[in-house]
């Protein structure tokens, strides 16, 4: 059985001796060193650590970690059922609702040896296989938190009084694939992540210093920029999370009428996936939280039994095309769920692996 100790990794450093844990945003300017994690439906969970060390992610070990065939998953999301939503999405937009949409899917599958499903092995199979510069593992097993993340996206990181985010919209399997819809749809969610910190930040602080830098990634490219500010005075990490939270690029533009189309599509919670996942040192007023993409999470609470859960979209503008979208969520869950699965380095994709089934008779309802 794995070792049930609450612990959290991001890059070289490890945090064990868990010491408080609150879902209140105003200990992070408080004292300490603070494991987070956010969920989209706001959920937060803030957790101190008394011992903060440098050290390696650890090497996988033999058994340390049981993954679900990459045949194994469900999608709360079937393919019919997802290209009906971007077309949805579409004809709002075309009413003038909403800019941009992002549609998302819950992939599920049933843990082969749940009592020893050890997210810290999975990261270790994760920081291998798909190497991420904002992974981490933050396992709180009493406060059903275990979550492994190997995010490429910064959501937001403070250096003192200096915040900045750095949105990723716009994915292809090479620069060659990306298209101008994806360069609109990183400039939209721009403008919106400007208007949110702007309403933290002093005013005429924030600026753009890249937009839509080309960054490589393991088997894909992203459009990536970034936005920076000074918070203002007075200002800190809860007027942050009140302000920026769930994450533009997660959402869509307007924020507010895209997180109403998003809950009349979607059928289940996203969770910590599309949240906010990282840490804070308040003693020296820095931290760095990632968007929740490309982020693994058990529920051992699931009806039937304990889960692996995993969730992947799109972001969707008038040029979406409906089964370019469907393929751009497969991509981006392909190389995943081949590591999670134990598989990665002998199978070559499992993309179009993931099937979609409805135990309620109806579209979507695969998963609880």
């Amino acid at each position: 059985m794995h070792d049930p100790a609450p612990i959290a990794r991001f890059g070289s450093l490890v945090a064990s001796d868990l010491r408080d844990v609150t879902g209140d945003p105003t200990a992070l300017d408080s004292t300490g060193w603070w494991a987070v994690v956010a969920d989209f439906e706001g959920r937060l969970v803030c957790a101190r650590f008394g011992d903060v060390r440098p050290a390696a992610v650890p090497r996988p070990r033999p058994g340390g970690w049981r993954g679900p065939a990459t045949t194994a998953w469900t999608s709360s999301l079937d393919r019919a059922a997802y290209t009906a939503g971007v077309r949805r999405i579409r004809e709002h937009i075309a009413a003038g609702e909403v800019y941009q949409a992002n549609l998302c899917r819950v992939l599920t599958a049933p843990l082969p040896d749940p009592d020893a499903a050890d997210p810290d092995q999975l990261a270790a199979l994760l920081a291998r296989g798909n190497p991420a510069p904002h992974a981490g593992t933050v396992r709180l097993p009493a406060h059903g938190v275990e979550v492994v993340t190997a995010s490429p996206e910064l959501y937001l990181r403070r250096r003192g009084r200096t915040v900045e985010s750095r949105p990723i919209k716009g994915t292809g399997r090479s620069a060659a694939d990306l298209l101008e819809k994806d360069h609109a749809e990183n400039v939209m969610i721009v403008d919106l992540v400007r208007n949110d910190l702007g309403r933290v930040c002093a005013a005429g602080s924030v600026t753009v210093p890249a937009l839509c830098a080309v960054e490589p990634h393991p088997g894909l490219v992203h459009l990536v920029s970034t936005v920076r500010g000074e918070l203002a005075p007075g200002r800190g990490w809860a007027d942050l999370l009140a302000h920026t939270f769930p994450p533009g690029s997660v959402t869509g533009a307007p924020k507010s009428s895209a997180l109403r189309i998003i809950r009349s599509l979607e059928t289940v919670p996203r969770g910590p996936y599309c949240g906010g996942i990282g840490w804070v040192d308040a003693d020296r007023g820095t931290g760095e939280l990632a968007v929740g993409i490309r982020t693994f999470w058990i529920d051992r609470d699931a009806p039937g039994g304990p889960v692996l859960r995993f969730g992947t979209g799109a972001g969707i503008t008038w040029g979406s095309d409906p089964e370019r979208e469907w393929e751009e969520t497969e991509l981006k869950a392909s190389r995943l769920l081949t590591v999670a699965s134990g598989e990665y380095g002998t199978a070559v994709s499992a993309a179009g692996a993931v099937r979609a089934t409805s135990t309620t008779g109806r579209t979507g309802g695969a998963t609880a």
